[in-house]
């Protein structure tokens, strides 16, 4: 009897051990015991999955009808950027006065062709989309029917980007249609559309390309593809200039690269297409010729024809970081500009590279 009463007392000592808590853990978990009680259930382990590479969990503590309750939140670590061609080449390293956000900038008045302003402008960087600039002046030069009906086709969709178009295969728009969306809203299948219906297609029209920058002096650019797709169409933002000052001589490629927006026929059917450069319907602005770019390996780019206080200048940006940045580096250039003395004058330029 005595055996059994000892053996009952030492299984309720430690029963009384496994439900004793510390002081600490009986503050802290005093309100949940409380409400476990009231309710008469159990309390349910808290599972928290484990977090996957680039991932973390955090616990916080929220309040749902006055009464606290854990949560537990995934936070997703964002994925670091994607370097550009300009900073694996380590171009990201030179400073300006201006803090621009592009690797590569210059200024130029177009008048005379005085440098106002570089910084790497002698490097060769891909360049993606200005190269429609190239495709629209090669088209143009070309002197090919514009009221042609051109077809989108299986050969013009991205495999390389995977881009999105607004323009489906089997679309048909004229040539001139072609090449002001192709300009306006850097459309990747009428950039495409309009060198494979160059005579001899394609290849014809890429050494179109590159038989007109050999012509124009642009010792460092290189052309692949009319789209500006691929990392290997480069150029020189000093080339560029060249590019533009041309491309500007051509009444058709001024009007299409700064509309702001335009109603296209598509298929007997209206459809709206808009700008990439929103500087083209700033009243702030007098933009004469412009043309958007962005790949990763490219960065965001910009080449443009501008008048700030009475000068014609040319301006190139790339490799710019941001959404935004090239468009707002312009503005800094355009305030930096300003502050300078009239034309006519001399006045300072600014120069950095490599």
């Amino acid at each position: 009897m005595y055996k059994l009463a000892l053996s009952a007392l030492i299984s309720l000592m430690f029963a009384a051990t496994a439900v004793t808590a510390t002081p600490a853990q009986a503050a802290d978990g005093a309100a949940s015991k409380k409400h476990q009680v009231k309710k008469g259930k159990a309390r349910q382990p808290v599972r928290v999955a484990a977090a996957e590479a680039g991932e973390r969990v955090v616990k916080r503590l929220i309040k749902v009808n006055g009464r606290r309750k854990v949560v537990y939140q995934r936070i997703i670590a964002a994925a670091p950027p994607v370097p550009t061609m300009g900073d694996l080449a380590g171009l990201n390293m030179t400073r300006d006065p201006l803090d621009l956000k592009s690797n590569v900038a210059l200024v130029l008045d177009q008048a005379n062709s005085e440098v106002l302003f570089e910084k790497n402008s002698n490097v060769a960087l891909p360049i993606a989309s200005i190269t429609k600039m190239m495709t629209g002046l090669v088209v143009v030069e070309a002197r090919q029917d514009m009221d042609e009906m051109l077809t989108v086709t299986d050969e013009d969709v991205d495999r390389e980007k995977f881009s999105s178009s607004r323009l489906k295969v089997g679309t048909q728009l004229t040539r001139a249609n072609m090449l002001h969306v192709a300009l306006m809203s850097s459309e990747n299948r009428a950039a495409s559309a309009l060198g494979r219906n160059y005579p001899g297609g394609k290849p014809a029209f890429v050494e179109a390309m590159n038989a007109k920058a050999r012509e124009l002096g642009m010792v460092d650019t290189h052309y692949v593809d009319s789209s500006g797709l691929s990392k290997m169409n480069v150029a020189s933002a000093r080339d560029l200039a060249k590019l533009a000052m041309a491309a500007y001589q051509q009444p058709i490629l001024r009007q299409y690269s700064t509309d702001a927006k335009a109603m296209i026929e598509t298929n007997g059917r209206p459809m709206q297409f808009g700008t990439t450069n929103h500087l083209v319907a700033s009243p702030d602005w007098a933009i004469g010729l412009q043309k958007t770019g962005f790949i990763n390996e490219a960065g965001r780019c910009l080449m443009m024809q501008a008048v700030i206080e009475g000068r014609s200048v040319i301006m190139v940006f790339l490799d710019s970081k941001g959404k935004q940045s090239r468009t707002a580096d312009a503005g800094r250039m355009r305030k930096w500009l300003e502050a300078l003395k009239p034309a006519g004058l001399s006045s300072p330029s600014y120069s950095t590279g490599m």
